[in-house]
C-alpha cells in the first residue's frame, strides 16, 4: 500500500489520504483545515489530478474532513463518494454553512479567492453522494482485482465510521476520528474485532494525560454542578460548543438534569449553525437507532434562539445558560462575543466541553491565569479574567490509553498516526514503539508517499 498525506503539516487539519493499493486509487477525506484561510486552508488537491480515483471516502460531516470536497471533486468528475446514510444528509448542509461563511469572510479578510466552493457544485456534489449502511460491505472490482469496503459505526459524531479495507487477504482500518464510549445523544463506536495489518488512528488526544478516576458521567455531573453554582449566584453561565454533535449534546445533558431536578429553571438561549441541526438529528434519530436525539428536548427546555446584541464589557440583559457556537471559541463567533462580555464579572462561568487547540481564543483562555488581561483582537477590547473558566472531559474523540488499548489488540504490523499535533503523534509513537510485538510506526510527512 502506498500513502500520500495530502494535509500541508503534521497536525489536526485539512485531512486527507491518498491511498494507492494495487489498480485501486481512492482518498480517505478531504477536509478544510480550520486554522488556516483562504487556499492555505486546502490539502494537496492537486496531487489528484494526475490519476482518475476509483472512489472517494468521507468518514463524516466536520470540515476538518469534508470541508474541501467539492474542490477535489472538480478534478474527478467519475468518483463516487461513499458515505453513511448519516453523513449523505448533514454533509452538505455543513457545505453550505461554509460557503455562506467564506462569502462574508471574502470582504472582512480581503480574500478574493473565497468561496472556494459554489451553492452549485454542493448542490451537484448531493447527487454523487452514495450511502453505504454499516456492515454492509461495498465491492469494487478492477483489473481483475478485488476490493472489499466495509463501514463500521465509530461514534464521534451522527454518521461517523471506521473503514475496513480488505485487499488480497491484507486488512487495512482507518479509526476516522473515534469515540468509543456512549455518549447520551450517539452510542459509541462498534469497531470489528480482529487482527489487522495496517491501522490508521487518529492521535488527537496524544497530549491529554487521562484520569482512570474521571468518567463521562462524573464529568456530565460536574458540569451540571457548575452550571447550576453560577446560577445561584446570579451569574450567567456560557457553554461554547462545536454546531454538530457538542451542541446536541449539551442540550441532552441539560434536559437530563432538568428532568432530575438538578438544574435550576432559567432561560437557555442558543444560536448557530446547531441549532439547524437540531432537525437532522431528529430525521436521523427516527431512522438509526445509534441515534438518540429528538428535538422535543428543546421545546421541553424552552431553547430560545439568541438575539440579543453582545458588546464587549457590557452583560447581556438576560441572565441564564447560553450554548453557543464556535467550541474553540474562536474569533467572530457568538461564543467569542459573549465571553468578552462576561469574563470580567466572578459570579459567570465559561465552560468547555471539548476539544480546544491550545493555539485558539479558547485554548488560549483556558491557559489565563485569574485576575490576568486576556485580549479579544477582533473585537480590540482587553478585560481581566474573573469568571470562573473551567473543562470538562466530555470530548467527541478517545482518549489515548483507549486507542493504544485497541491498536494493541488489533497487533498490526504497521501503524500510521494522523490527525494529531506533533506533541500527541509523538506520545503515540513512543507508547506502539514499546508494544510487543512493536509494530512499524509511520508519521507521513505531508505530500510524501510512504510505502507499507
Amino acid at each position: 500500500m502506498q500513502l500520500t498525506d495530502l494535509n500541508s503539516a503534521n497536525d489536526i487539519g485539512a485531512n486527507s489520504l491518498l491511498v494507492e493499493l494495487g489498480p485501486f486509487r481512492f482518498l480517505v477525506d478531504c477536509g478544510l483545515h480550520p486554522k488556516k484561510v483562504g487556499l492555505a486552508a486546502l490539502p494537496n488537491v492537486r496531487r489528484l489530478d494526475r490519476t482518475p480515483l476509483d472512489f472517494i471516502i468521507i468518514t463524516h460531516s466536520h470540515l476538518d474532513h469534508g470541508g474541501s470536497l467539492p474542490v477535489a471533486l472538480r478534478g474527478q468528475p467519475h468518483a463516487p463518494v461513499l458515505v453513511t446514510p448519516g453523513t449523505e444528509l448533514l454533509l452538505p448542509r455543513m457545505l453550505r454553512n461554509s460557503c455562506n461563511v467564506m462569502m462574508r469572510q471574502r470582504d472582512e479578510l480581503n480574500l478574493p479567492e473565497y468561496p472556494l466552493f459554489t451553492f452549485s457544485e454542493i448542490e451537484r456534489l448531493e447527487n454523487r453522494l452514495q450511502p453505504v449502511v454499516f456492515g454492509r460491505t461495498r465491492i469494487f472490482e478492477k483489473n481483475g482485482d478485488r476490493l472489499e469496503l466495509t463501514f463500521f459505526p465509530a461514534g464521534h459524531v451522527a454518521g461517523a465510521c471506521g473503514v475496513r479495507i480488505v485487499h488480497k487477504q491484507r486488512r487495512i482500518f482507518f479509526t476516522g476520528d473515534v469515540l468509543f464510549s456512549d455518549q447520551l445523544t450517539l452510542t459509541g463506536a462498534r469497531f470489528p474485532e480482529e487482527f489487522f495489518d495496517i491501522l490508521v488512528t487518529e492521535t488527537t488526544r496524544g497530549r491529554t494525560v487521562p484520569n482512570p478516576a474521571v468518567t463521562r458521567a462524573s464529568e456530565r455531573d460536574r458540569l451540571i454542578a457548575s452550571i447550576d453554582e453560577v446560577l445561584a449566584n446570579g451569574g450567567t453561565a456560557l457553554i461554547p460548543v462545536f454546531a454538530l454533535g457538542r451542541m446536541q449534546e449539551v442540550f441532552a445533558i441539560l434536559h437530563a438534569a432538568r428532568r432530575t431536578r438538578r438544574l435550576r429553571d432559567v432561560p437557555i438561549y442558543a444560536s448557530g449553525l446547531g441549532l439547524d441541526l437540531v432537525d437532522y438529528f431528529d430525521t436521523l434519530a427516527k431512522k438509526q437507532p445509534t441515534i438518540r436525539f429528538r428535538k422535543s428536548i428543546l421545546r421541553e427546555l424552552g431553547v430560545q434562539p439568541l438575539r440579543q446584541t453582545l458588546v464587549p464589557g457590557r452583560e447581556p440583559g438576560q441572565r441564564g445558560i447560553f450554548v453557543l457556537s464556535s467550541g474553540m471559541m474562536v474569533e467572530n463567533t457568538p461564543s467569542y462575543a459573549l465571553a468578552a462580555s462576561l469574563l470580567a464579572r466572578p459570579a459567570n462561568g465559561v465552560f468547555f466541553v471539548g476539544y480546544c487547540d491550545p493555539e485558539t481564543p479558547g485554548g488560549r483562555l483556558l491557559a489565563t491565569a485569574p485576575e490576568q488581561p486576556f485580549h479579544f483582537p477582533n473585537l480590540d477590547f482587553t478585560t481581566p479574567v474573573r469568571a470562573r473558566v473551567e473543562k470538562f472531559d466530555l470530548s467527541g474523540h478517545a482518549d489515548r490509553d483507549e486507542l493504544l488499548a485497541f491498536a494493541k489488540a488489533r497487533q498490526p504490523r504497521a501503524v500510521v498516526i494522523t490527525h494529531g499535533d506533533p506533541p500527541a503523534r509523538a506520545w503515540f509513537a513512543d507508547a506502539l514503539a514499546q508494544l510487543k510485538p512493536a509494530p512499524k510506526v509511520i508519521d507521513p510527512v505531508p505530500g510524501e508517499t510512504v510505502t507499507i
